[in-house]
């Protein structure tokens, strides 16, 4: 896995999520590997709806982020998910951009990946710009293997865009692909049982 703190999630059990990542917290050794795992326990707490608590837990990560590269671009991305989680896009995208662009200029492909990602989605009410971010991620993920996960979010969250607006035979060749992308990855089982299902929902729509 290119990012090292995503094994300890499931965002199907958040409070499991929060007790992995309270213990990695207290094994962390520098200020920057504290920051970068404040920031995810911040994601919790936005998955969970408490926006104060986020932003007290981004609030602490900040000075210990210094100059670290990860821990900037992990700030980014989780100031812009808190937005956008809180319904305001608007004050998500510009966050999420400069995620992409740091994460880019430090190498950090996994993270430009996720950032490729989310500027995408945050864009989502603008089909052509939602097209060209999932393509900028689909392109960094040809290049730079530890980014090539991104292509099944991608190409899915892009599949049910065209799914949603009633254009189910783009959506299904979409769904598609982003099937055979992960099934290059027989280690998330989970994954690979959500694009089949959107498979399946994009063929019964389709009659």
């Amino acid at each position: 896995m290119a990012d090292r703190l995503r094994p300890l999630w499931d965002f199907d059990d958040l409070d499991a999520s929060e007790a992995r990542l309270g213990a990695q917290l207290d094994r962390e050794t520098s200020e920057a590997g504290r920051a970068e795992v404040l920031t995810q326990l911040a994601r919790v707490e936005g998955l969970r709806g408490d926006f104060e608590a986020c932003d007290r837990l981004l609030a602490e990560a900040e000075p210990l982020a210094g100059s670290d590269p990860a821990a900037n671009v992990r700030l980014q991305l989780e100031h812009g998910r808190r937005y956008r989680s809180s319904g305001d896009t608007d004050a998500a995208l510009p966050f999420f951009r400069a995620a992409w662009e740091r994460a880019r200029a430090s190498r950090e492909h996994y993270l430009a990946g996720d950032a490729a990602h989310m500027c995408a989605l945050a864009v989502s009410d603008d089909r052509a710009a939602m097209e060209e971010w999932t393509q900028r991620g689909l392109d960094l993920g040809e290049r730079e293997p530890l980014a090539a996960y991104w292509a099944g979010p991608l190409l899915n969250n892009l599949g049910w865009a065209y799914f949603d607006a009633g254009e189910h035979e783009h959506a299904l060749e979409l769904f598609e692909q982003a099937l055979e992308v992960r099934k290059r990855d027989p280690d998330n089982p989970d994954a690979i049982s959500f694009a089949k299902e959107a498979v399946e929902t994009a063929r019964q729509a389709l009659g």
